[in-house]
């Protein structure tokens, strides 16, 4: 083989690859980013003075909007762990509003 004939081959397969490369990525799976932790919450059972304790986590630090089945309602901070807790609430069913997303707590039972 001479020297412009291997030139050529390699030539080709040189730009063959280059061609082949954008298609072979884009064929490639993109893994999905990583999503948020679901946001939970939960009501205590009633304690002895009557009361209950909220619970959270999974939620973005900063501030969300708590309220009540029984009128309470009131801004809390999310910690940078993203949780929160707020001690000696009248039992009712809560929800946690922070953005445009809303998570019910469970284990209140009226």
């Amino acid at each position: 083989m001479t020297r412009h004939t291997r030139l050529l081959a390699l030539s080709a397969l040189v730009a063959s690859s280059l061609l082949a490369a954008p298609a072979a990525l884009a064929a490639t799976p993109r893994s999905q980013p990583a999503t948020a932790p679901a946001a939970t919450c939960s009501v205590s059972g009633v304690l002895e003075n009557g009361k209950v304790h909220l619970s959270g986590g999974g939620f973005t630090p900063g501030p969300a909007y708590v309220y009540g089945s029984a009128g309470f309602g009131a801004t809390v901070e999310i910690a940078q762990n993203g949780g929160f807790q707020i001690m000696n609430m009248p039992p009712a069913q809560y929800s946690v509003r922070q953005g445009g997303e809303l998570t019910q707590c469970s284990g209140f039972s009226g």
